[in-house]
C-alpha cells in the first residue's frame, strides 16, 4: 500500500491557497502518525525544493490516490480519476457541491468538510500548528528623477525584488503615499504608523520608510538607491543607524546580513533605542521660528550667508519648472 496525497496545489494551472497546503500538511501528518506510507505532490509553481511534482509521478507506484481541501469537482480532478484509474480514490475535506456530479461521484469515498443537508464541520487547515515567519514591511521607488544620472532605483528594484522572493517571510508592499480615496493606502500618517508598529522589521528604498520605522522603534534594512548616497544614507548617518546597504553593494549576502541583524534582539533593541531620542528636527523648527520672530520683529529673514532673502522672480520659477521632478 503506498498514498499519494494531492489538492489543488498539485495541479499545474490549480489554484493554490494556504488553506490548501495546511489541509494537505494536516493530512500528510496524520498518515505519518499511523504509520501509513505515503508521498505529497506539488504543481511546479508550489513544489518546495526536493519535493516531487505531480507531474513526475509514476501512478503505478500508488495504490491510493487522496485528493485534500477545496470542491472536488472540475476538469483538473477528472483528469486525476482518470490517470489514478487503478487507485482507491478518496477525497477528503472538501465541499461537495452536487453529490450526483460525475466527478465528485467518481471518488470512493467522499469525506466532505460541507455538504448538501449535512452538518459542516471544521475545515482541516486550522488542525495544522501554526508556524510563524518574520513579518516585513517593503517600500520600493522607481521614481526620485531629481537625483539624474546617479539613480540606480531600476537595478536595485529589481534587486531587491529578486532577494526577497527568495526569503522565508511574510512581505507586505507598502506605500508612504496617502490617499483616502483609495482603501488599500493609508488615508492618515497614523495608519501608515499603526502598520509600521505591528512589523518586525521594514525593508525601504524610501527616506521616510527608514524615518517612519525608527519613529515607531522597528529596525530597518535602508537600500539607497542612488549612487554614491542620496538622502536615504543621509538620514541614516543622522539617526546614527547602520544597517544601510548601497546601490553598489546590493548583493544578497550583504542583505541576508543586514535583515539577520535587522530581526535580533540586538536590532530591535536599537531602534528602539532610536524611538526614545528627543524630538527630531528641532535644529530646523528653531531656525525657522527664529526666522519668522525675525519677520515678526521687523527685521526680514537672513539666509545662511547673512544675505537678505530674495524675492522669488518669474525666472526662478522658471528655472525650477524645467528640472525633473519626485515620481
Amino acid at each position: 500500500m503506498h498514498t499519494l496525497v494531492v489538492g489543488w496545489s498539485s495541479i499545474l494551472h490549480g489554484e493554490a491557497t494556504a488553506g490548501d497546503v495546511l489541509a494537505m500538511d494536516a493530512v500528510a501528518d496524520a498518515l505519518g502518525t499511523a504509520g501509513i506510507p505515503h508521498d505529497v505532490a506539488w504543481s511546479a509553481v508550489m513544489c518546495p525544493p526536493g519535493g516531487l511534482r505531480l507531474d513526475d509521478v509514476d501512478p503505478a507506484h500508488y495504490t491510493h490516490l487522496l485528493f485534500v481541501c477545496g470542491p472536488a469537482t472540475g476538469r483538473s480532478i477528472a483528469g486525476l480519476h482518470e490517470r489514478f484509474a487503478h487507485c482507491r480514490r478518496i477525497a477528503v475535506g472538501v465541499s461537495v457541491l452536487d453529490p450526483e456530479d460525475p466527478v465528485t461521484a467518481g471518488f470512493h469515498r467522499v469525506i466532505a468538510r460541507d455538504r448538501p443537508g449535512a452538518d459542516a464541520g471544521r475545515d482541516l487547515a486550522a488542525r495544522a500548528v501554526p508556524q510563524l515567519v518574520p513579518v516585513l514591511g517593503v517600500y520600493l521607488t522607481s521614481g526620485q528623477h531629481e537625483y539624474g544620472a546617479r539613480r540606480r532605483h531600476d537595478s536595485v528594484r529589481t534587486g531587491l525584488e529578486d532577494w526577497l522572493g527568495r526569503l522565508d517571510a511574510a512581505r507586505l508592499p507598502l506605500d508612504t503615499r496617502l490617499d483616502p480615496r483609495d482603501w488599500r493606502l493609508p488615508a492618515t500618517a497614523a495608519q501608515a504608523g499603526s502598520v509600521i508598529a505591528r512589523l518586525d522589521t521594514v525593508v525601504t528604498m524610501r527616506m521616510h520608510g527608514l524615518v517612519l520605522a525608527l519613529r515607531g522603534g522597528v529596525p530597518v534594512l535602508a537600500v539607497d538607491p542612488v549612487a554614491g548616497g542620496g538622502k536615504v544614507t543621509a538620514q541614516a548617518r543622522a539617526w546614527d543607524w547602520p544597517a544601510v546597504v548601497g546601490a553598489d553593494e546590493l548583493v544578497p549576502d550583504r542583505l541576508d546580513e543586514q535583515l539577520g541583524w535587522c530581526l535580533s534582539p540586538a536590532g530591535r533593541a536599537a531602534a528602539e533605542a532610536r524611538a526614545a531620542l528627543a524630538p527630531s528636527g528641532f535644529e530646523q523648527l528653531d531656525e525657522l521660528v527664529r526666522d519668522l520672530l525675525g519677520d515678526l520683529s521687523g527685521e526680514p529673514g537672513r539666509d545662511a550667508d547673512g544675505a537678505f532673502d530674495r524675492e522669488l522672480g518669474g525666472e526662478l520659477v522658471e528655472a525650477a519648472e524645467t528640472r525633473p521632478h519626485r515620481a
